[in-house]
C-alpha cells in the first residue's frame, strides 16, 4: 500500500508550509471547539434542566431551578476556561486557566464564555512558561512546593488582571455584540447571516463562527430570555437535508446512490460535514444551502422560535431536545426545518436537472477537494513505502483511535464504520474516537485523523502509526487497513517457509499444502514478478495443455502481481520469493508456491483435485 499518510518518521523535519488566512481562522477555529466540544455535555446538561424544571418547564420545581444560575455563571465558564488551560500546559494550566478566569466571572454581570475562553489558554500559557523558566533552577526538595505556590501566585495575579482589566474589556464587547445582534433581529435582517454561515460550513469555519460567536451569545440571551434563535442558525439540518434529497432524485451516479444514506445520518446522526462533497460537486449548489439556511432562519425569527441551549450534534432529535416546552415553538421548529429542507431542494433540483456535465466520479473528485479545502492548501506529502514494509509497520498494532477536532461527529461515525469492517473481517481489535487534543502516545496505536489535522497529531502521538484520510465518512483506506490487518496476522501465524529450513529425505515433493482448497478454484493464475515474464508465460502455457488434457474446466491465465482478484477461487502458482509480497498483497487468494515453475511435481495432483 504506498499510503500517502501512513507515517512512523518524524526525525527528518518537514520544510515550514505557508499558512493562509483561511488556515489560520480554521485553526482559531478549532482552539475555540476545541474548549468548547469537551463540555457539550455539561450544555445539555444545563439546558435540560432549564428546560425541564425553569418556571414554565416541563416539569417546574423551583428546588432544582437554584442550579440553572450558577451552572451557566460559574460551572460552564470554568470547565472552558479549565479545558483550555489543561490544552496547553496539561492539568496543571487548566487549574490556573479556572483561578484566573474566577477574576472576569465575578466582576461581570453576564455569563462570561469570551472571558473563560481567554483567560484559561492565558493561564495555562503563562504557567508554562513560568515551569520552562525555572524548572532547573528549583533545589532537590522544593519542587512539590515551588510547584504549588507559583501556580496559586500565578492564578491569583491573572484573576486580579481578569477582574479590573480583561473582564470590562470583554462584558463591552459582549454587550455591544449582544446590541448589534438584537438590532439585526429587530429590523429582521437576521436571516441574512446565512448567506456567510452556510458557505462558511463548508468551508470548515463553522467552528469559529458558532463557538466562538454564536453559541456566547445565544447562551447570554437564553439566560435572560428562556430561548435563542442564535442556537439555530448553524445547526439547521433543513438545507443539507433538501440538498440530499434532491440528490437522491435527480443526481447520478455514485452520488445519486449515495444520497439516501447520507440523509439519515444528516438528519437524525447531525453529522452536517457528509453533504459538504456533494455542494462541491457544483459550486452553484451553494446557492441551495443559502436558500434553505436563509427561509429557515426567517421563518424561525417570525415565529418567534428558539432553543435554551446549543443543540450538538445539529440532529433533528437535539433540536427538538433543546426546545422550550411550547407547542407553538415545537411546530414554529418543526415548520422552519421543512421550509429550509424545501426551500434547497427546489433550487438544487432546478440546478442539477438543467447541469449537463456532472459524471460519475463527480462524488470521489469532491471529497479530495472537500480535503484541499480543509487543508488550507496545504500539500500532502507522499510515501513510497514497499507493502511488506506496511505490513511490518502494523506488527504491534492492538488499538486503532479515529482523532478530530472535538471527538464527535464525523470521527464517531468514522470509527462505527473500520469497528464493523474490523469485526467482519474476524479482527478482535478496538476501535475508538477521541478528540485530537486528549490523543496520547500510547504503544500499539494506529491513529486515524483527517488530513489537515497530520501534524498535530504527529505532535500528540509521535511514535504512533499514523494514517490520515480525505473523509471519515467514506474513506478507501480502511479496506486497506482491515486487509494490512489480516495479512499482519495471516504472516505471523504462519509457519517458515518450506525453502526456509532443509527438508527430511522423506518430504514427498508432490505433496500440496493441506490449507488448499481446489474444489473452488475456477482460475489459475502465474504471476510475472520482477521482470520475468518469459518464465511465467512457458508456465501458463504448459499448464493450459495440462488442464485440456484432463478435461477440467478451470481457466489459466498469465497476469502482473498488482493485477489479481482476491478472492479465494483464484489460485496463484508462485514461486517462493514471489509468495512472500502476494501475501501482503491479498489475503483470500489460494497459494501454491513451487520451486519449478514449468514442471512442477505436485502439479499432477492439483489437476486431479480441480473440479
Amino acid at each position: 500500500m504506498s499510503e500517502a499518510n501512513v507515517n512512523k518518521n518524524t526525525a527528518s523535519p518537514a520544510p515550514k508550509k505557508k499558512v493562509g488566512l483561511k488556515a489560520r481562522v480554521q485553526k482559531f477555529g478549532s482552539a475555540l471547539s476545541n474548549m468548547v466540544m469537551p463540555n457539550i455535555g455539561a450544555f445539555i446538561a444545563w439546558g435540560l434542566i432549564t428546560a425541564i424544571f425553569m418556571a414554565g418547564g416541563w416539569f417546574p420545581n423551583a428546588d432544582l431551578a437554584k442550579m440553572i444560575q450558577p451552572m451557566v455563571h460559574y460551572l460552564l465558564p470554568l470547565l472552558i476556561a479549565f479545558t483550555g488551560g489543561n490544552m496547553l500546559a496539561g492539568h496543571r494550566g487548566g487549574v490556573v486557566g479556572a483561578i484566573a478566569t474566577m477574576g472576569v466571572i465575578v466582576g461581570s454581570s453576564i455569563p462570561m464564555f469570551i472571558g473563560a475562553m481567554i483567560m484559561g489558554p492565558l493561564g495555562g500559557w503563562a504557567i508554562k512558561k513560568w515551569d520552562d523558566a525555572i524548572s532547573d533552577k528549583v533545589h532537590s526538595g522544593f519542587e512539590m512546593l515551588v510547584n504549588n505556590f507559583s501556580a496559586g501566585i500565578m492564578g491569583m495575579l491573572l484573576a486580579i488582571i481578569g477582574y479590573f482589566g480583561i473582564g470590562p474589556v470583554v462584558a463591552g464587547a459582549s454587550a455591544a455584540m449582544a446590541v448589534g445582534v438584537n438590532w439585526i433581529i429587530k429590523v429582521n435582517l437576521l436571516p441574512l447571516a446565512n448567506v456567510f454561515i452556510e458557505p462558511a460550513k463548508i468551508l470548515f469555519l463553522n467552528n469559529a463562527i458558532n463557538q466562538g460567536i454564536l453559541t456566547p451569545l445565544g447562551i447570554q440571551a437564553a439566560a435572560s430570555a428562556g430561548k435563542s434563535i442564535l442556537f439555530l442558525l448553524e445547526p439547521d439540518p433543513g438545507p443539507g437535508l433538501g440538498l440530499l434529497l434532491a440528490f437522491a432524485l435527480f443526481g447520478k451516479g455514485t452520488a445519486k446512490a449515495s444520497a439516501p444514506s447520507a440523509m439519515i445520518i444528516h438528519f437524525f446522526g447531525g453529522i452536517h460535514e457528509i453533504y459538504f462533497p456533494y455542494v462541491l460537486m457544483k459550486p452553484a449548489l451553494f446557492l441551495a444551502v443559502i436558500a434553505g439556511g436563509v427561509t429557515g432562519t426567517a421563518t424561525f425569527s417570525l415565529l418567534d422560535v428558539g432553543l435554551k441551549s446549543t443543540p450538538s450534534p445539529g440532529s433533528i432529535i437535539m433540536l427538538f431536545v433543546m426546545s422550550p416546552r411550547s407547542v407553538s415553538n415545537y411546530l414554529g421548529l418543526l415548520l422552519g426545518v421543512t421550509l429550509a429542507t424545501l426551500a434547497s431542494f427546489i433550487v438544487a433540483a432546478i440546478i442539477l436537472k438543467r447541469d449537463k456535465t456532472m459524471v460519475d466520479d463527480s462524488l470521489a473528485t469532491a471529497q479530495g477537494q472537500m480535503s484541499d479545502m480543509k487543508n488550507g492548501g496545504a500539500e500532502v506529502e507522499t510515501s513510497n513505502a514497499e507493502p511488506a514494509d506496511v505490513i511490518a509497520s502494523y506488527k504491534d498494532v492492538d488499538h486503532i483511535i479515529f482523532a478530530c477536532d472535538a471527538g464527535m461527529g464525523s470521527s464517531a461515525m468514522g470509527a462505527s464504520l473500520l469497528r464493523d469492517k474490523v469485526k467482519k473481517a474476524g479482527i478482535d481489535m478496538s476501535v475508538t474516537n477521541t478528540a485530537i487534543s486528549n490523543l496520547k502516545d500510547e504503544p500499539g496505536l494506529l491513529v486515524i485523523t483527517q488530513n489537515e489535522l497530520a501534524d498535530r497529531a504527529a505532535q500528540k502521538a509521535p511514535h504512533a502509526l499514523r494514517l490520515s484520510v480525505d473523509n471519515f465518512l467514506s474513506s478507501p483506506k480502511y479496506d486497506q487497513v482491515v486487509v494490512n490487518l489480516k495479512a499482519r496476522d495471516q504472516v505471523s501465524a504462519e509457519p517458515a517457509p518450506a525453502s526456509a529450513a532443509p527438508q527430511a529425505a522423506t518430504t514427498d515433493a508432490s505433496e500440496l499444502p493441506a490449507g488448499l482448497n481446489l474444489s473452488v478454484v475456477n482460475e489459475i493464475v502465474f504471476v510475472h514478478h520482477d521482470g520475468h515474464l518469459g518464465t511465467a508465460t512457458m508456465a501458463t502455457s504448459l499448464m493450459k495443455d495440462r488442464i485440456k488434457k484432463a478435461n477440467k474446466q478451470v481457466a489459466v491465465k498469465n497476469v502482473g502481481i498488482d493485477e489479481l482478484q482476491d478472492e479465494n477461487s483464484l489460485l496463484v502458482v508462485s514461486s517462493p520469493e514471489a509468495a512472500k509480497n502476494l501475501r501482503t498483497r491479498y489475503t483470500q487468494v489460494q497459494v501454491l508456491v513451487t520451486d519449478d515453475l514449468l514442471n512442477s511435481p505436485k502439479y499432477d495432483k492439483m489437476v486431479l483435485a480441480l473440479k
